[in-house]
């Protein structure tokens, strides 16, 4: 898994994953394993991505074609939605043209207490 936006940003820039380490308060260890999608940067830390980026936290974390390499990735962080009070949530456009999501489509939800929830679309039923 890679979230090449975090290395897009800090390639942009001209920042070696040391220098950024040093600015944001880590090791270059979790720099290296934030661009690999081994682990994810709480929003302590995204948000001083993005200000060290001089980026929104919307920008840092949205993975729709930008990718640093010439194979795009599979995996995307698409940013934070917000569970309304009927516990519905609205999926970002990026999310829906990626995946081809439409309205009426039938979306299968699996859950897992230790690794969270996931979403799955079905072509029938």
């Amino acid at each position: 898994m890679e979230f090449n936006n975090l290395k897009f940003f800090r390639k942009k820039n001209g920042f070696t994953q040391e220098q950024v380490a040093e600015k944001v308060g880590v090791s270059r260890q979790a720099i290296a394993k934030w661009e690999n999608g081994d682990t994810l940067p709480d929003i302590n830390n995204i948000i001083a991505l993005a200000d060290l980026y001089e980026v929104t936290v919307d920008s840092l974390v949205r993975n729709v074609a930008m990718y640093s390499g010439t194979v795009p990735s599979k995996k995307y962080m698409f940013g934070f939605v917000r569970v309304n009070e009927n516990g519905q949530i609205s999926l970002p456009p990026q999310c829906c043209e990626v995946f081809d999501i439409n309205p009426q489509d039938t979306l299968l939800v699996l859950g897992d207490e230790d690794r969270g929830i996931a979403l799955v679309k079905v072509s029938e039923l």
